[in-house]
């Protein structure tokens, strides 16, 4: 069969534990290229992967379908605009860019060149999340009146890394509350306003490390929570409906499992802890039913399986380019709205 050839732009914690794991273990996909400075690295994983230094040698080889954007956020606009230019099909790391702008360009350039134009908001395949999906589809809750997810850490030191100084797309509410933004877009659609509070907690820290965001609808409010000062997490996700409340402790272990070196395949991928396994309650009159609800595997493959249907077939996007857009336009409304200490209504 016809393999994409990729290049990947970037090999740092994403681009080597994120995307190059996966890729590496799917035949609709050959990694042909990698743009790092970490040559061992990329050598001691990819093996025979040719290692160059530049976007420029990804962009002139004719051979190369699909560029995949691991780098700073900040650097996102320019790489993924010289690679659509260049004819080739794009996933971005999230988030998308840091302005709206921006995005709205790259989606007009992907449109005129009939390009594939991706964000990877691998969350979405999350086994706790895939689990609520279903939950709500299914109408086991009921109407939902309250969803609340907290993304906690414990990192009291701020550390030398591109995400905790001070620049384009940096800080805790472009990183972890783009996947959380995404997910609540995802199953709520778009809100009528944005509350949020978004500030840096930790001494001597350069940028936000803590965000509380509401998104308001009709009778639903969503809430999304983060900080980095969290010695022992409580629960991961609480929602609640007019039938019945799920409550789930801990995180989707895809992430740890890629960072030690593991891949997805066997079946036994995405499994969750039982110890974690979320709590149900439903309400029937007077009677309250408990049960433990074993949790759907995760599946961050999922993702590029999609992507290779979107290439081949045409099919739509696992994460199309207009909803890393609207995280961005989310994210804009929290920081407005937590600077000036308002309610932001979005259209």
């Amino acid at each position: 069969m016809r393999k994409i050839k990729v290049g990947i732009v970037g090999y740092g914690l994403s681009g080597a534990t994120f995307h190059a794991p996966l890729l590496s273990v799917l035949e609709q996909f050959e990694i042909a290229k990698v743009v790092s400075s970490k040559k061992e690295k990329v050598q001691q994983d990819l093996k025979h992967v040719a290692v160059v230094s530049s976007l420029e040698e990804v962009l002139e080889d004719a051979a190369i379908d699909l560029v995949v954007i691991t780098t700073p956020s900040g650097l996102h606009y320019e790489m993924a605009k010289q690679s659509l230019l260049a004819g080739k099909h794009v996933i971005l790391e999230k988030p998308m860019v840091v302005e709206t702008w921006e995005a709205e360009e790259l989606i007009q350039i992907a449109e005129e060149k009939e390009l594939l134009l991706s964000i990877y908001h691998n969350r979405r395949w999350d086994n706790d999340f895939l689990t609520i999906k279903k939950l709500i589809n299914d109408g086991v809750l009921g109407e939902i009146n309250t969803y609340q997810v907290h993304y906690d850490r414990f990192r009291p030191v701020v550390r030398d890394r591109w995400r905790e100084k001070q620049g384009p797309g940096a800080g805790m509410l472009y990183d972890l509350g783009s996947h959380l933004i995404d997910q609540a877009l995802h199953l709520f659609g778009w809100p009528q306003f944005v509350w949020a509070d978004v500030f840096a907690q930790r001494e001597n820290a350069e940028t936000d490390d803590y965000f509380h965001v509401i998104l308001g609808y009709e009778k639903l409010r969503v809430i999304l929570h983060s900080g980095s000062i969290v010695p022992i997490n409580g629960p991961r996700f609480q929602v609640h409906g007019s039938k019945g409340t799920f409550i789930k402790y801990g995180l989707d272990g895809q992430e740890a499992a890629l960072s030690e070196g593991k891949k997805p395949i066997d079946n036994s991928w995405g499994a969750d802890n039982p110890q974690f396994y979320g709590q149900l309650v439903t309400i029937d009159g007077e009677k309250e039913k408990h049960e433990t609800i074993q949790s759907l595997h995760g599946s961050y493959l999922t993702y590029y399986k999609e992507i290779a249907e979107s290439i081949f077939e045409g099919k739509k996007a696992p994460v199309t380019s207009e909803e890393g857009l609207s995280v961005i336009k989310i994210i804009d409304a929290a920081l407005e709205s937590s600077q000036g200490k308002k309610a932001i209504y979005v259209k």
